[in-house]
């Protein structure tokens, strides 16, 4: 396969997958789209979920093109293996967005999948295995990243970029088909899936784009020669997928939660947490997957050498134990938080009562009403309206009730019969 055929499959990928995606987006944007019977989910919303969908047949349709038009005359079972297993994956997420699916049931399909791809492409028995095992493996690790708008689509040009530049370098331009109409097409679907996006991978775009990075590394690794050390160059392109999945893992290991139960615990997450935004999000982790790719890429082909993987490794541990730090769970609701409330409030109050209670037990004694009726009696007087002089005021406005006579003459009633003597 000539450079010209991997050129036009990319371009072919980038347009149908720009079309496809520019029509879905006009319908998904469409007003007043009515909701679906049962109480399910409005049909907008599910366009929007399926969006991967469309990059999906933008690429798939541009590289059995090429196959059929006899690209990839060398490797054509590999190929139409990677396109056939990579179908398989894309027809199950598309059900699982329509209809959540067991996770047991999803990875026996990527399995069968993934053996399907390893018998075409004829790897040995032991070979097969493992191929298999990492087909499953980086599938899902890629699948997870999909969690922020163009995360996802962002690291996965990046990722297919470096296969078909590693395809390029080892000898292998039939491997390359794949990679490179997944970059075009990817970057095509990336300009409705940035923030806000309007268009989602989904499950169908986010398995579909996960297996046919997985796959196209593992054979592009059994297709390299055997002096070169592909075994570290190729698995480094998966770093900063594989690092979100220890992330969950062990944080989830340390909260008690079940590995299986998907929460806000991802880097993404934990980037929006200490307020980074979600474009800022993408372009963090495509940077960060780039340092891998890159340094993968000249290990390859045999620029660099394989100790210089250890940089990134270290880089992607350390930025793992950082994002172990920010807290990824809220505190759990128990019963004495419910509990505080009432007695806050009691204990806000009682003062309230105490002071009503000395309140309405002061005109018993007669002296204190002088004292507290003094400012709304002067502005009574003040007023000239004739009122008794024994109608007081509260500090609100409301009469008070006079206290009944006791015999003897309060201190300010006795100072005015002392003036008028």
């Amino acid at each position: 396969m000539n450079v010209l055929g991997i050129i036009a499959s990319g371009v072919a990928a980038l347009f149908i997958t720009v079309a496809l995606a520019k029509s879905a987006r006009r319908v998904a944007l469409r007003p007043r789209v009515p909701d679906e019977p049962g109480g399910r989910a409005p049909r907008a919303e599910a366009l929007r979920r399926t969006g991967g969908a469309t990059a999906v047949l933008g690429v798939g349709t541009a590289t059995g093109a090429a196959l059929w038009l006899g690209a990839a005359d060398d490797a054509a079972g590999s190929v139409t293996g990677l396109l056939a297993g990579a179908g398989i994956v894309a027809a199950l997420g598309l059900v699982h967005d329509l209809k959540p699916l067991w996770v047991a049931l999803r990875l026996a399909v990527q399995t069968a999948a993934a053996v399907l791809v390893v018998c075409l492409s004829g790897l040995s028995p032991a070979a097969g295995v493992l191929a298999v095992l990492w087909i499953v493996l980086v599938t899902n690790a890629f699948a997870l990243l999909d969690q922020v708008d163009g995360v996802l689509t962002a690291i996965g040009v990046i990722t297919a970029a470096g296969l078909l530049a590693c395809a390029a370098v080892g000898g292998s331009p039939a491997l390359a088909l794949l990679p490179a109409a997944l970059a075009a097409g990817l970057a095509g679907f990336l300009l409705h899936n940035w923030h806000p996006a309007r268009l989602q991978l989904g499950a169908c775009g986010a398995q579909f784009t996960g297996f046919a990075l997985a796959a196209s590394g593992a054979l592009l690794q059994a297709a390299a020669p055997s002096g070169r050390a592909a075994w570290a160059a190729l698995p480094a392109l998966a770093t900063v997928a594989l690092a979100d999945t220890a992330l969950v893992l062990v944080s989830r290991r340390r909260a008690a939660r079940s590995p299986l139960r998907d929460t806000d615990d991802h880097i993404a997450h934990r980037l929006r947490r200490v307020r980074v935004t979600v474009p800022g999000t993408a372009v963090l982790m495509a940077l960060w997957a780039g340092v891998p790719v890159a340094t993968g890429t000249l290990v390859h082909a045999e620029l660099l050498h394989p100790a210089f993987l250890l940089l990134p490794l270290a880089g992607t541990a350390a930025a793992v134990f950082a994002l172990l730090r920010i807290p990824a769970y809220g505190p759990s609701r128990t019963t004495p938080s419910r509990t505080s409330t009432p007695r806050t409030a009691a204990s806000r109050t009682a003062p309230p009562r105490a002071s009503t209670a000395r309140r309405t037990a002061a005109p018993a004694t007669g002296a204190a009403i002088p004292a507290a009726a003094s400012a709304p009696a002067g502005r009574g007087s003040a007023a000239g309206k004739g009122a008794p002089a024994g109608t007081a005021r509260t500090a609100a406005g409301h009469p008070t009730v006079p206290p009944p006579p006791t015999g003897r003459p309060t201190a300010e009633a006795a100072g005015v019969a002392a003036e008028r003597g």
